[in-house]
């Protein structure tokens, strides 16, 4: 799955530059932006620091996005016209968008710095989580560290067998398959005669039966591995080797209050550079600058147009697609080459935070093969009376389709089905729920870019051209899509090309 990762280019370090920074703008040159996610106001604020006018027109009420999080009394309307009025009590919130980031995405941290936002831990790996397939022990779902240290476990006691049967003799040394011997036993928690089983090292590991307690209470008792057939058949090994992903090492992080906290701290630097609700009907360029026609986003009122010598355009390829667009034909068979996944979130507020008061998970995430897929449990707040929301559903692919195709309240009723096979709580415990689609978000219709290996190399570097006046940026023009950092790195280096092009250009001219 990695290897697949890094081929479609999602596992990738950011190389961000630090000390970015433009000057020198042409005076009086305007640069007109569209879109105001954090492409857009990263261009925006980078931009007007080095001299150029900038104006920005955005398609919503408000900024970021699908940096964006949704709170009590917040309304959302999708394609089709469903409208979900967010019930969430005071202080909970879901992203339905982005809701991490990791530590080596240097450009959004850095921001987050510069402009102030606060950030927390966001808990990745919990092993006390759970993993459930509906096809395995009946069911019922197994704690992340009994799979984990049962399936090291029977894999180390296997090489320790092969290299006892003399299986490695030809690869290893006697010195080194002794030394793997001792590696084994220590990683494995095997015993002296090299097996795993039950035994005070193993619990270790796994977990005790019965834990220490004190006076007279129970001695601990240690607790039984599961088979090692039965664990390879219930295929849940596929899921835990997700922290050891390279974007989710440690530490990954989330801003305090939601997600959206980012899109709030760069509209604090560039709001009055924005004209909100302004919906982009029309993209025309010729020798001597570029002319947007747009409408107010209800429909009200008629054709508005804004002009500029520059434009950066930051609005999804599943929106620019359907525009008239005046680019070359490379760069529009780029536009048009790329699909956008689908994907939905589905946040659940409960009456109390049973997952930490009954089964003692304090954030993390539990995988299942439901078409659910993943629970992820606050990061944040932990102990606190009251209620609670935890991210009820995270749904990719085939299942993601289904869902969308569903009703809000379906999706939610869904997803409270599917996650009582996990937590029984869960139908007693509900009280409100709310859904996001991705392909029935008015401003994106998917997630993100959907790149293939063929489909960068044929379309990749001609999207992100210069073409004319015109130049792209966001998530869908970089090496890391579906990320917040690929948009400001994207950002960056569109308006970096293009100052050097400008600057070349008045020289010549």
């Amino acid at each position: 799955m990695y290897q697949a990762m890094s081929a479609l280019s999602f596992a990738a370090e950011s190389t961000y530059e630090r000390n970015f920074a433009l000057s020198g703008a042409p005076k009086g040159t305007r640069v007109l932006i569209l879109g105001a996610g954090l492409a857009g106001m990263t261009a925006a604020y980078e931009l007007r620091k080095a001299g150029y006018q900038v104006k920005v027109l955005e398609f919503n009420a408000k900024p970021g996005g699908r940096c964006w999080t949704l709170r009590g009394g917040d309304r959302f309307t999708e394609l089709g016209g469903a409208t979900q009025q967010c019930e969430f009590d005071k202080g909970l919130y879901l992203n339905p968008g982005p809701w991490r980031i990791p530590y080596h995405h240097h450009a959004v941290l850095d921001y987050c710095h510069k402009f102030g936002v606060a950030l927390e831990p966001f808990i990745q790996v919990n092993y006390n989580a759970m993993v459930h397939s509906t096809k395995a022990f009946g069911g019922k779902p197994q704690r992340y560290r009994e799979v984990q240290a049962d399936f090291q476990g029977h894999v180390a006691e296997l090489l320790s067998k092969a290299v006892n049967q003399h299986g490695l003799d030809q690869a290893l040394t006697r010195e080194d398959r002794e030394r793997l011997l001792e590696v084994m036993r220590k990683w494995g928690a095997l015993d002296a005669n090299n097996a795993y089983k039950k035994s005070l090292e193993t619990s270790l590991r796994r977990g005790f039966a019965v834990d220490d307690g004190g006076g007279l209470m129970p001695e601990a008792v240690p607790s039984e591995p599961i088979d090692c057939k039965a664990l390879l058949d219930s295929n849940l090994w596929q899921s835990i080797a997700s922290g050891q992903e390279y974007e989710f090492q440690s530490s990954i992080f989330q801003p305090v209050g939601g997600m959206d906290m980012i899109a709030q701290a760069f509209q604090k630097q560039v709001n009055d550079l924005i004209h909100y609700n302004a919906k982009v009907t029309r993209i025309q360029q010729d020798a001597n600058g570029v002319t947007v026609t747009y409408q107010n986003s209800d429909g009200s009122g008629g054709a508005q147009q804004e002009q500029a010598d520059w434009c950066v355009c930051t609005l999804p390829l599943s929106i620019l697609g359907q525009l008239p667009i005046d680019v070359s034909a490379p760069m529009m068979s780029a536009i048009r080459a790329v699909p956008y996944e689908s994907s939905v979130k589905v946040g659940l507020q409960f009456k109390r935070r049973f997952w930490e008061q009954d089964e003692h998970i304090y954030g993390g995430i539990t995988y299942t093969d439901t078409p659910v897929s993943k629970i992820s449990y606050p990061s944040t707040d932990y102990g606190k009376q009251g209620k609670g929301v935890l991210l009820g559903a995270y749904i990719w692919g085939p299942n993601a389709y289904e869902f969308t195709a569903m009703s809000p309240q379906m999706r939610v009723q869904k997803a409270v089905e599917f996650g009582a096979q996990i937590h029984p709580q869960y139908p007693s415990e509900f009280e409100n729920g709310i859904a996001v689609g991705w392909h029935r978000v008015p401003w994106t219709n998917g997630c993100y870019g959907l790149w293939t290996p063929e489909t960068r190399q044929q379309h990749y570097k001609n999207l992100c051209q210069i073409d004319g006046r015109i130049v792209l940026a966001g998530e869908h023009a970089s090496y890391i899509p579906a990320w917040m950092e690929g948009a400001i790195l994207s950002s960056h280096d569109a308006i970096k090309r293009l100052h050097t092009h400008i600057i070349a250009s008045t020289k010549i001219a």
